[in-house]
């Protein structure tokens, strides 16, 4: 286990010195606001080219995550066809960047929708979708009408994406987050058997804490030592998935550093 990289979710304007600071081999961040529908920006004093080669001499992996208000499946074309223009222009810049991949929500209809047609929103965009590099769909923890939340909708989602015509398609992969599925009503305890018996692959973890209860539905990360998980309950999902870790939980008093070590010292 100690091959497994761990990192955090930093902030854009120097994520390599956030790493360091934090003992990270892996970084996570956005390219722009997160709540913002503004195209991708490379923050990073020296550019795009600097910043991959700076990476790669430090030795630490990026990833990006794609901003908030995307959502790839909804009904409302207002909606659904900039969230496509946005991710296309995200996969392009974090292609540019040297990042292993792009992190996007699974999305959510209004309740009154039919899934099908959002699970069939999800194929059409991996069709038209150029891939420079992996898209990794996230599970999400609530919704009234959620793509993301429970195995069987993402056994869903996985088999719409999967029947995509896009000779990249391997590169849709997964990201697993812990408050999520905790959120979203999952047992952590099994829950990578049950997602690599779906999709086949875990590509990412975000290892969260979680504010709130089991199947609260609630979206709020916690330190490790401060939430509803119990902190082995997260050690044992790094573990099962074998993929790299991004902690997005709070940094105030070095808390990510202190998630981060907490793994390292249990793996």
């Amino acid at each position: 286990m100690s091959g497994i990289r761990i990192g955090a979710h930093v902030d854009q304007e120097d994520p390599l010195a956030e790493a360091a600071d934090r003992g990270a081999d892996v970084v996570q961040f956005f390219l722009g606001p997160p709540q913002s529908w503004k195209g991708p920006k490379v923050a990073y004093a020296g550019g795009a080219e600097a910043l991959k080669a700076r990476a790669a001499d430090d030795d630490v992996q990026l990833f990006v995550h794609s901003p908030y208000p995307m959502n790839i499946p909804t009904l409302n074309n207002r909606i659904r066809i900039p969230s496509r223009k946005l991710l296309q222009q995200h996969l392009n810049a974090a292609a540019e960047i040297g990042a292993r991949g792009l992190i996007v929500h699974g999305g959510h209809l209004t309740v009154d929708d039919d899934a099908a047609i959002g699970f069939d929103n999800w194929r059409k965009c991996i069709e038209r979708a150029e891939l420079p590099i992996p898209l990794l769909i996230e599970n999400t923890a609530g919704g009234d009408n959620p793509m993301a939340r429970h195995l069987d909708q993402i056994a869903r989602l996985w088999d719409a994406v999967q029947s995509a015509d896009n000779e990249h398609v391997d590169r849709v992969g997964f990201c697993l987050d812990t408050c999520h599925f905790h959120a979203g009503g999952e047992e952590l305890a099994t829950v990578v058997d049950r997602v690599k018996a779906i999709t086949g692959r875990i590509d990412l973890v975000h290892a969260n804490g979680s504010r709130d209860e089991f199947d609260s539905g609630a979206d709020r990360h916690s330190n490790f030592d401060a939430g509803h998980i119990d902190p082995m309950d997260i050690v044992h999902v790094v573990r099962e998935a074998g993929a790299p870790v991004v902690v997005e939980t709070p940094n105030a008093d070095n808390g990510q550093k202190a998630d981060i070590d907490f793994l390292r010292s249990n793996l």
